[in-house]
């Protein structure tokens, strides 16, 4: 049975359920994994389109590199980046970034995604799906949008089966 873990928007109360991919990004599934959970104030996109995400310092013994990555991903697509210092972060981790770097975990709730920034292409590793809750999740990501992101926080935490 793949391993699974929740993602809960804090104040919307939406929970979705995703399984990891063990078998096409065994290196990103295991660093994450290993570092749930983890927890952060949530952001949405400006050039991704239909994203929400949150940063943490880096969390992994080793930066797992690529694998399984994608710049086009799909409703219910979870993804892992690693923004290397001085990146292109919001302005309220800059510091953070400019000093070790961050990782981005992003979960994807519509059509149309394309991972390009300022810098031209940004693959991440595709290491997770979300199985349970997508519509949910994606109608709080939607009001997310029209609302703002302030005080929204969105944590990622194991299913212990």
């Amino acid at each position: 049975m793949p391993r699974r873990f929740e993602i809960v928007l804090e104040q919307l109360q939406v929970r979705a359920v995703a399984e990891m991919m063990d078998e096409e990004a065994p290196l990103t599934c295991q660093a994450v994994w290993d570092a749930l959970p983890q927890s952060g104030p949530t952001y949405h996109a400006k050039w991704a389109n239909n994203e929400v995400y949150i940063l943490t310092p880096p969390f992994a013994q080793q930066e797992p590199g690529r694998e399984n990555a994608t710049v086009f991903p799909i409703p219910g697509d979870v993804l892992y980046f690693f923004v290397p210092p001085g990146g292109h972060v919001p302005p309220d981790m800059r510091e953070q970034c400019r000093a070790t770097g961050v990782i981005d975990l992003a979960i994807f709730y519509g059509r149309n995604n394309y991972l390009h920034g300022a810098d031209g292409h940004m693959p991440g590793n595709l290491f997770a799906t979300i199985t349970e809750g997508l519509k949910e999740l994606a109608a709080a990501c939607q009001d997310l949008w029209r609302n703002g992101a302030a005080g929204e926080r969105m944590t990622f935490r194991r299913i212990e089966e």
